[in-house]
């Protein structure tokens, strides 16, 4: 490989990175952060601070458990999800805490890091505030509870999923 070639795909690399930074930034409705391999927090985006109510000064170097609720801490919740996301991809919905203690019901993936080595180095999370679906749930629910007639939902395999109160 000429000298020429190896700076040419170094700077394709740098673009690449700059443009997934730039996306990354850009993404203002879900928490999308790095982790180390140990659980601590790498990276944030704005949508993180929007949605925690942190800053990245106050998560950088912290263990993601900060953001579970005490209940999941005590039971090792946060250790057990980076376990199993050692062996791929993880998806769950669950509660996460803001900086001012609210908890707020989230989708949460986290995904596998490895280094050019092939050796684990890290976590990707990404993290979805699902508050807005779970007030409409609510709604919806409350207005099955109240209609004035009996009424029962059926999934498509035929499972009863709702009976309102009638």
């Amino acid at each position: 490989m000429t000298e020429q070639s190896s700076t040419s795909r170094e700077a394709a690399l740098q673009e690449d990175l700059a443009a997934c930074r730039f996306l990354i930034a850009g993404v203002k409705d879900c928490a999308i952060y790095l982790l180390d391999a140990e659980g601590r927090v790498a990276t944030w985006n704005e949508g993180a601070d929007r949605m925690g109510g942190y800053t990245d000064h106050e998560v950088l170097g912290s263990f993601v458990g900060m953001f579970y609720t005490l209940e999941d801490r005590e039971r090792g919740v946060p250790e057990h999800e980076l376990s199993l996301a050692r062996n791929g991809p993880i998806e769950m919905d669950g509660w996460r805490l803001r900086k001012n203690g609210d908890r707020y019901p989230a989708q949460i993936t986290i995904s596998p890091r490895v280094d050019a080595s092939g050796v684990p180095c890290g976590y990707a999370c990404v993290t979805r505030d699902l508050s807005s679906r779970h007030q409409l749930e609510e709604r919806f629910r409350l207005i099955i509870d109240f209609a004035p007639n009996a009424m029962v939902m059926v999934n498509r395999e035929g499972v009863i999923e709702m009976v309102n109160l009638q």
